[in-house]
C-alpha cells in the first residue's frame, strides 16, 4: 500500500518551491493535484506537467476522482496532495479519505480574505472549513518550507 507523504494548501499549487523543498524532504515520487477548475483546463494541465520533474508521477484530477485515488493509494506511490483551498481537504474527508495532517504552505490576500497568520490569509468560510478539518482530528499547521519551523492552527482559529 502506498501513503500520503504530504498534504499541502497552496493558492499555486505547483511552484519551484514546492518540486525542490518539498520533493525532497518527503521523497514523494506521485504528486495528486485536486481542484475541480484546473482539472478541467487542458491548457493549465500542459503548463504543470511541464514544471515537475521527470520520474514524478502527476495526476490532476476532480474532487471526485481525487478521492477514489487517494482513498486507496497505488502501492510504492508516496503521494504529495495539493489544493488550492481547505475546503478541497474538507470534501474529500467527508468522501472517505483519511488524513494525519494538512498544511498551509500559501494562502494568499484577496478580497475575500483577511490575514491569518504573517503572510497567510484566509476567509470566513475557509477558516470554518479549517474547524471542521480540525475536528475530523486532523492536525493542520503552517509551515512554508521543510527548514522553517510550523505553527498549529488551533489557536489561531
Amino acid at each position: 500500500m502506498g501513503e500520503i507523504v504530504l498534504a499541502r494548501i497552496d493558492d499555486r499549487l505547483i511552484h519551484g518551491q514546492v518540486m525542490t523543498a518539498w520533493l525532497q524532504f518527503t521523497g514523494g515520487n506521485h504528486i495528486v493535484i485536486v481542484d475541480d477548475a484546473t482539472a478541467g483546463d487542458e491548457f493549465t494541465k500542459s503548463i504543470m506537467s511541464m514544471a515537475v520533474p521527470s520520474g514524478i508521477k502527476l495526476s490532476i484530477l476532480g474532487i471526485d476522482d481525487g478521492a477514489a485515488l487517494l482513498a486507496n493509494v497505488p502501492d510504492g506511490h508516496k503521494i504529495i496532495v495539493l489544493a488550492k483551498e481547505p475546503q478541497t481537504y474538507l470534501s474529500l474527508i467527508e468522501k472517505g479519505v483519511k488524513f494525519e495532517e494538512i498544511i498551509i504552505g500559501g494562502m494568499g490576500a484577496r478580497k475575500d480574505r483577511k490575514t491569518f497568520h504573517k503572510n497567510i490569509s484566509a476567509s470566513e468560510e475557509e477558516k470554518e472549513a479549517f474547524r471542521k478539518i480540525v475536528g475530523n482530528d486532523v492536525k493542520m499547521k503552517i509551515h512554508v518550507i521543510p527548514d522553517q519551523g510550523s505553527q498549529a492552527i488551533e489557536g489561531l482559529l
